[in-house]
């Protein structure tokens, strides 16, 4: 007990300042004290005079509420440290704050003053933590204090002060609601901010203060929906539920048109008869023919089109607020694509499967076509609790048609014989409603209940006899056997809703059972007096109906029950006796009712209709907790209906910068991309070309993101051609014009080169090779000349000429003329290898033969211009290859060694980064067995040693190659360098462009695999171009010299795009550098390798501002 000494002392050192000593006292001590001295040594180090032991109380108060320990009686030594200098500790006094003003209002108003100097702290976290705290003191009479300070903090230069100022109106106008116009004004400026730390928080305080307002979203709306896929998940869902209600008030319903109606009268509602759905369909069609043609507002499009890619989202709630979202906004053909999202969540937490199963039980019945695909999703586990069990099975009722009904019953048969009681209830009772509403099965269910009757739970016999008794309803005459089945069970089943639903079915039915219906009330008449209310009632109900129906048998009877019931304890049976009585009895008072009493007892009763509980929840907004609870809660607003007219566009028509609006309209025009679930296309497809603006087909088409791993392959292609045929066709007239007009172009500049120059004859055979390949395919042969002329300038730049304006014919065959490189690897030539390597020198050919002459460009055009080759590796762009020092000769003791990375395949292994690693011996003496010994790698890390140099003399210089597998991982490989005499540790880390290997790919190519690299796979970052990286050449150098990349080609003059592999995985890396308005640039990395991602934008960023 360490401890007990220093308690002990510090007991020891209070009683000698004249405080009482209560040490000796055992029951003062540890567990019995009253903490009369409790936390002293943390108020002494906050009254010390070293921010080293402030900083350690604050962290450990700090961590005590974290314990959720109460730490209140602390407050007034740590608010005097509120003036503290020290950053670190002013910050915990803030967060300790913050919990506690609200608590402690005097005396955190003394240190006010404090806090108004914090809001002017040059540091951005003193600023807004001062904010916090001052919106926390809930005093009225800082209420302009507040004010003032919110209006300041709008305006701050820091996002987050201005998140922080957007988290305080809703505060302030809890605190003082006569504040609002004033706080209005500031969310109207905070509403402008382009920011995506502010945007979720300002919607927010707009939801509390001013949610009636939408003005004050119009000029904001577009730059919301921009903005949303960056902004944080909390905010994400506030600014979705938000749009949602404004997009209602302001655009018509996309569901109006002739598809959808056709669509409603075709799928027969689940509830309800073939009658009313034509009168309906009649209606309908009626006020269709009054109607426009709908056209779909870009807005609404631009909105639908923007929350789509967040269905991918990691966070639950973002994905069912984009699935409310597209069920209350979406054309009904385009609603289908939110079923795979919401079904992914069903493996989540059991919390979020009971909300969603809840959404999906409401959406089930509007839209059972959406969830029909995913039945088996919906299969109830043995682990799954109880209420996710009868959620679940709601669901499956709600899909039930007639061709899975099969299958359905068989599910439920399984789940009849499980041991939870509740749930095997809302089986029996999903039984009964798939019989009701699917004609054909019916007498299936109905035998399958009966035999249920024999079962040893009484539970389950009850619910059964409740179910078998609705359904008897329909079909009577034709089931007496079973009347008089249940009739039986009236000795063995004590449920009293079971006994009293067998009554009625006798009573009801009683001309059936002519025989058996006495002796039931015979036995019942013993038992009256034991029975449960409800039961009771039943009986009195049943002696009336014999009596008018048999009255020879049971007059008698009927009148004993009535005897009884007159002296029941329960009023209401003493009441319902007395009332039959007088109704069925003929005497001299009994007035007129007593003709009608066979009329009122024996009337025609319609079946009961079993209708799922959800049935009208949809008129709450989904993902709400009012639609969760059903019943409408607290601060809900009501989902607004559509306008009969659409309210004016321009409204939110805003001026934008003219870079702006380039940028946005080529991004949405070059990312064709497949939907954003494979299987959605057919749904999505028809509606979306019917709905959009006129350059819907390229621009709805690359608007959805790829869901990537979740959809297969073959889905991916099948819908990829289907795509491509669709949008390719229209286009493909325009390409060959223009094609044609660039090589006009093209040849008159050769023409005009010099005349030693060969790039004409060889562009004249490629122009020959494409035509002929643009009619056997009908493919995009101007990529062809776009990709040479790219690999033409990315050697010119690679190897550092001056002249990057020369042609690119000559260039390429000025290329040639050099010796071929020395490289490792097999020696036929790839189709693929001729446009970076020198070919081998040229091989004799027979006169006879008829290969063209310049066959090396016959091949270079055949690969161009067939893009439909899958993505290869390329050689490697030889850049201008940086140095690095593994071994100083000081600390080598004269040996030096330098490595580089040779961007060449390493021979040994493809999936090893190839390093070369030239050493030199600057001693006089001879050095001998130079060796790699005990490679160390990390785990997963291969290294492959060089050959053994046996000796190098003094003076000498000796180059090796060695391979490392990095693990796509820029960690460092360590091993050991020996000689025969000394061992040298070193270690070789690589830099991220080099764990890579340059790429093949066509444009088209290069946007598909873009497009399934989205979300967390994407990283951009805007940069400032210096103005000698303005030209395209020092562009792709400074890119390929940072990464091992290979140039893809672009339609786009302002665009770089760069491809590559990783080495070991095979993970694609894809380069976008986009160049905007002066030396404003945007890069984009996408990679599903993240951290790679992020070093390389660093590096490329880096490479560029050099």
């Amino acid at each position: 007990m360490a401890a007990s000494p220093a308690y002990g002392e510090e007991k020891g050192g209070s009683s000698s300042l004249g405080e009482p000593e209560y040490g000796h006292d055992p029951a003062s001590g540890g567990i019995f004290s009253s903490d009369y001295k409790r936390h002293d040594d943390l108020k002494e180090m906050l009254d010390s005079n070293k921010d080293s032991l402030k900083l350690e109380a604050m962290k450990r108060i700090v961590a005590m509420i974290a314990r959720g320990k109460n730490a209140s009686d602390l407050f007034p030594a740590v608010v005097k440290n509120v003036a503290c200098k020290n950053i670190e500790v002013k910050k915990l006094v803030y967060v300790y704050l913050v919990r506690y003003a609200e608590e402690q209002q005097d005396l955190a108003l003394l240190s006010i003053s404090t806090f108004q100097r914090g809001l002017k702290d040059p540091n951005q976290l003193i600023r807004a933590s001062a904010l916090r705290v001052l919106s926390s003191i809930r005093v009225p009479i800082i209420v302009p204090i507040m004010m003032l300070a919110i209006k300041e903090a709008a305006s701050d230069m820091s996002p987050y002060v201005r998140k922080t100022a957007a988290h305080a109106i809703p505060k302030l106008y809890s605190l003082d609601s006569d504040q609002k116009d004033q706080l209005i004004e500031v969310i109207e400026k905070l509403l402008a901010d382009k920011t995506t730390l502010v945007a979720g928080s300002v919607v927010m305080a707009f939801e509390e203060v001013c949610p009636e307002r939408i003005d004050l979203i119009h000029k904001n709306y577009r730059k919301l929906c921009n903005l949303l896929i960056d902004v944080e998940e909390w905010g994400q869902v506030v600014i979705i539920n938000m749009l949602t209600r404004y997009a209602r008030t302001q655009f018509l319903s996309p569901n109006q048109n002739v598809s959808s109606l056709l669509e409603e009268s075709a799928e027969k509602a689940f509830y309800g008869s073939e009658e009313e759905d034509a009168k309906d369909a009649k209606a309908e069609a009626a006020s269709l023919a009054k109607r426009k043609p709908y056209v779909m507002d870009p807005d609404h499009r631009l909105l639908l089109r923007n929350t789509k890619p967040l269905l991918q989202s990691r966070n639950a709630a973002v994905v069912m607020a984009v699935a409310q979202l597209y069920f209350h906004l979406a054309p009904k053909a385009e609603v289908g694509v939110i079923a795979k999202a919401l079904v992914r969540l069903l493996r989540s937490h059991s919390e979020v499967q009971y909300v969603v199963l809840q959404n999906v039980a409401t959406m089930s019945i509007k839209r059972r076509g959406m969830f029909e695909p995913y039945l088996k999703s919906f299969y109830i586990r043995s682990t799954d609790p109880t209420q996710i069990k009868i959620l679940k099975l709601e669901v499956l009722t709600n899909l039930a048609n007639e061709t899975n009904i099969s299958t359905i019953l068989r599910e439920f048969q399984t789940y009849i014989r499980s041991m939870d009681k509740d749930f095997v209830a809302a089986t029996i009772q999903a039984i009964g409603r798939c019989a009701t509403n699917i004609g054909k099965v019916r007498d299936t269910c109905l035998n399958g209940l009966v035999q249920l009757l024999s079962n040893r739970d009484e539970l389950v016999v009850a619910e059964s006899v409740v179910v078998i008794k609705k359904l008897l309803q329909m079909q009577p005459a034709q089931h007496s056997e079973i009347i008089k089945h249940m009739a039986k069970l009236t000795d063995n089943i004590q449920v009293p809703m079971a006994r009293a639903s067998i009554l009625w079915l006798i009573g009801e039915y009683c001309e059936h059972v002519p025989k058996i219906a006495p002796d039931v009330l015979r036995k019942m008449a013993k038992s009256f007096t034991n029975e449960e209310d409800i039961v009771k009632l039943q009986v009195i109900n049943l002696a009336a109906k014999l009596y008018l129906t048999n009255s020879k048998q049971s007059k008698l009877l009927t009148q004993y029950v009535l005897n009884l019931a007159k002296y029941d304890q329960n009023y209401d049976i003493r009441d319902r006796a007395r009332f039959i009585r007088q109704l069925i009895v003929p005497t001299e008072k009994s007035g007129a009712l007593n003709k009608y009493a066979k009329k009122l007892f024996l009337a025609q009763k319609p079946a009961p209709i079993l209708e799922s509980s959800f049935k009208d929840r949809d008129h709450f907004q989904l993902g709400s907790l009012s639609h969760l609870l059903n019943a409408k809660a607290v601060g809900y607003q009501e989902l607004p209906d559509w306008p009969d007219e659409a309210p004016d566009p321009s409204v939110r028509n805003v001026e934008v910068p003219e870079w702006t609006k380039c940028t946005s309209r080529e991004k949405r025009k070059e990312k064709v991309e497949k939907p954003f679930y494979s299987d959605s296309e057919g749904e999505s497809g028809p509606t979306e070309s019917a709905d959009s603006e006129p350059e819907s087909v390229s621009e709805e088409s690359g608007s959805s993101s790829s869901s990537g791993s979740s959809s297969s392959g073959s889905e991916e292609e099948e819908e990829e051609e289907e795509e491509e045929e669709g949008s390719g066709e229209q286009s493909e007239d325009k390409e060959e014009e223009e094609e044609k007009r660039m090589k006009r172009k093209e040849k008159e500049g050769s023409r005009k080169a010099a005349p030693g120059s060969t790039g004409s004859p060889s562009e004249e055979e490629e122009e020959e090779e494409e035509e002929g390949a643009k009619k056997a395919k009908k493919k995009k042969a101007s990529q062809g000349r776009k990709s040479h002329t790219e690999t033409s300038s990315e050697e010119a730049s690679a190897s550092e000429s001056s002249s990057s304006g020369s042609d690119s014919g000559s260039e390429a065959e000025a290329k040639r003329r050099k010796p071929p490189s020395s490289r490792a690897g097999p020696k036929e030539i790839s189709l693929l290898d001729l446009d970076d390597f020198a070919p081998p020198p040229p091989q004799p050919v027979p006169s006879s033969s008829i290969v063209s002459t310049s066959l090396v460009t016959d091949l270079e055009g055949l690969t161009l211009t067939d893009t439909s080759l899958a993505p290869a590796l390329l050689s490697p762009a030889f850049g201008a290859v940086r140095t690095y020092e593994l071994l100083h000769r000081m600390a080598g003791e004269g040996l030096s060694v330098e490595y580089c990375f040779s961007r060449q395949p390493f021979p040994g292994d493809p999936h090893m980064v190839a390093i070369q690693i030239q050493i030199s011996n600057n001693t006089d003496a001879e050095v001998k067995s130079l060796r790699v010994s005990e490679p160390k790698p990390l785990s997963g890390m291969r290294i492959q040693e060089f050959p053994e140099i046996e000796h190098l003399a003094p003076g000498d210089t000796a180059s090796v190659v060695m391979g490392i597998d990095f693990c796509d991982s820029t960690q460092a490989a360590n091993f050991q360098l020996c000689t025969h005499t000394r061992h040298f540790y070193v270690s070789i880390q690589p830099p991220v462009g080099e764990l890579m290997a340059p790429v093949f790919m066509s444009e088209n190519e290069f946007k598909k695999e873009q497009g399934k690299l989205t979300g967390m796979s994407e990283i951009t970052e805007k940069l400032m171009l210096p103005a000698k990286c303005w030209s395209d050449h020092a562009i792709v150098q400074q890119v390929t010299v940072a990464a091992n990349v290979g140039r893809v080609p672009c339609g786009a003059d302002n665009e770089y795009r760069f491809a590559a592999k990783t080495v070991t995985s095979g993970s694609l890396v894809l380069i976008t550098l986009e160049r905007r308005e002066g030396a404003v640039a945007q890069l984009t990395v996408n990679s599903e390798k993240m951290v790679i991602g992020t070093m390389l934008v660093k590096d490329i960023i880096q490479a560029l501002a050099q």
